[in-house]
C-alpha cells in the first residue's frame, strides 16, 4: 500500500492552545512531527499485516515518550501531566497501538517501579525503560478475572531467597517483545503483591495473541508462569493490595482520555478534508446539511473533550484528581471518539473502509480502547456510585 501523506491540522475551536505553555506546544509539535514522519507512512501496512513495528520502541525512547513524568534522575522527562497527555494525544492520532506501547511503558511499568519500588529497582530498570533499550509490560488481567481482578489466581509461594510464581495473564500489550513484566500475584496470605519478572527467567513464556481485528499494529500476548523463580529483591516493597495495580491504571487511564481524542481529531480532520474535496450532485458533499451536521457535532464534542482533558491535567498536576474523575474522563473520551470515527466512516462512504484513509483502523482500535483498563460500563457504574452513593456492582 502506498504511504499516506499526513496533512493533519488540529481543531482548536475554543482557543484551548491559549491555556498551554510554550513548552507544552513545543512538546506536542515534536511528537506530531514524529507521527507524520515515522508513523503515518507505515502504520496502515503494519496494521494490514498484523505486525508490530518494533523500530518505534527506540524511537519513542529517544523522543522522551516513555515515562515523561518520571524524574530525570531515573531517565524520565520530569514533565507535567499536560505534557504527558499531549504526547498520548498525538501518538494515538497516529495509532492507538503506538499510544498503547508508550502508555504501558510509562504508566504501567515505569510508574509502579518508581512509586512502589526500591531505590535499587529504580536504578536498575528505569533508565533502560526510559531510553527504549528495554520494553516492559503489565500483568493484571487473567482469563477468568478481568473487570474483577481481586479474584486473580496467579500466585507466589516462598522459596527461600526467591518466590515461586505460577499462573497466567492475558490481553497483555507489549508482551511478545517485553524484556520485563510488572506482574501482580497473590502471596500465601492472600495479599496482592507486585513483582518484576525478567525475560529469560526459566518457566516464563509470552505467547502471542493472534487473530485480532483491533490494535493490529500492536503486540498483544499472554504471560505464562510455570514455577518461575523470582528473586525476592524483585518484589515491590512499598505496596500491597489492589491499590497497587489500580494506582497504575489511574495513570494509564489519564493517558487514554487524551489519546482517544487524538484518534477522534484524526477522523474529524479526515472527514472535513474529504467533505471539501468529494463532489456529488455537482458540488462538494460538505455543502449538504446532513454532512455539516455530522462535522459540527464532531468538532463540538472534540472541543468539550479538549477542555475536560486540560482541566484533568491541571488536577493531575495539583494531585487533586479522584479515581472517579478519571473514570468519567476515560469513558467520555472513548464514547466521543467511537461516535466520531463511526460518523467519519459514513461520510467517506465506501472509501471509509479502505486503508487509504485511517478511519476504519481507528474505529477498530477504539473497540479495544473502550474495553481495556476498565470497560465502558464499569466506568459508568463508578460514576453512578459516586453520584448516588449506591453500589450497583453487587
Amino acid at each position: 500500500m502506498a504511504a499516506r501523506t499526513d496533512n493533519f491540522t488540529s481543531p482548536d475551536y475554543f482557543g484551548v492552545d491559549e491555556l498551554l505553555t510554550d513548552e507544552h506546544k513545543l512538546i506536542r509539535e515534536s511528537v506530531r512531527s514524529y507521527v507524520k514522519k515515522e508513523i503515518s507512512p507505515i502504520i496502515e501496512d503494519y496494521a494490514q499485516k498484523a505486525e508490530f513495528p518494533q523500530q518505534i520502541v527506540k524511537q519513542l525512547g529517544d523522543l522522551g515518550c516513555f515515562g515523561p513524568t518520571v524524574p530525570t534522575e531515573y531517565g524520565g522527562g520530569g514533565l507535567d501531566y499536560i505534557s504527558y497527555g499531549l504526547m498520548m494525544q498525538e501518538l494515538e492520532r497516529g495509532d492507538s497501538g503506538v499510544r498503547s506501547t508508550a502508555s504501558v511503558q510509562g504508566s504501567l511499568v515505569m510508574f509502579p517501579i518508581y512509586q512502589y519500588g526500591s531505590e535499587e529497582q529504580r536504578k536498575k530498570y528505569l533508565p533502560k525503560l526510559a531510553s527504549g533499550e528495554w520494553l516492559g509490560c503489565f500483568g493484571l488481567t487473567e482469563p477468568n478475572h478481568g473487570s474483577a481482578p481481586g479474584g486473580m489466581l496467579t500466585n507466589i509461594k516462598d522459596g527461600g531467597d526467591h518466590v515461586i510464581l505460577n499462573g497466567a495473564k492475558m490481553w497483555i500489550s507489549n508482551a511478545p517483545f517485553a524484556d520485563v513484566a510488572v506482574v501482580w500475584a497473590k502471596d500465601e496470605a492472600g495479599d496482592i503483591k507486585g513483582l518484576i519478572v525478567e525475560r529469560g527467567m526459566e518457566g516464563f513464556t509470552t505467547p502471542t495473541t493472534h487473530g485480532k481485528w483491533s490494535l493490529r499494529a500492536s503486540a498483544t500476548g499472554e504471560l505464562v508462569f510455570d514455577n518461575v523463580k523470582v528473586p525476592k529483591e524483585n518484589i515491590f516493597p512499598n505496596v500491597k493490595g489492589l491499590k497497587g495495580p489500580l494506582g497504575c491504571l489511574t495513570k494509564a487511564r489519564y493517558g487514554l482520555a487524551w489519546g482517544a481524542i487524538g484518534a477522534a481529531m484524526d477522523c474529524y480532520d479526515t472527514a472535513l478534508r474529504y467533505s471539501q474535496e468529494r463532489e456529488q450532485f455537482g458540488r462538494p458533499i460538505g455543502g449538504f446539511q446532513l454532512q455539516q451536521k455530522k462535522l459540527a457535532e464532531m468538532v463540538t464534542e472534540i472541543t468539550k473533550a479538549q477542555l475536560m482533558d486540560w482541566r484533568f491535567g491541571v488536577l493531575m498536576n495539583e494531585g487533586k484528581v479522584t479515581p472517579q474523575q478519571v473514570s468519567m474522563a476515560k469513558r467520555n473520551a472513548c464514547e466521543v471518539a467511537t461516535n466520531i470515527c463511526r460518523d467519519a466512516r459514513q461520510m467517506l462512504g465506501g472509501m471509509g473502509i479502505t486503508g487509504e484513509y485511517p478511519v476504519m483502523r481507528h474505529m477498530m482500535n477504539l473497540e479495544s480502547v473502550i474495553t481495556y483498563e476498565g470497560t465502558h460500563d464499569i466506568h459508568l457504574l463508578i460514576t453512578g456510585m459516586d453520584v448516588t452513593g449506591f453500589n450497583a456492582f453487587k
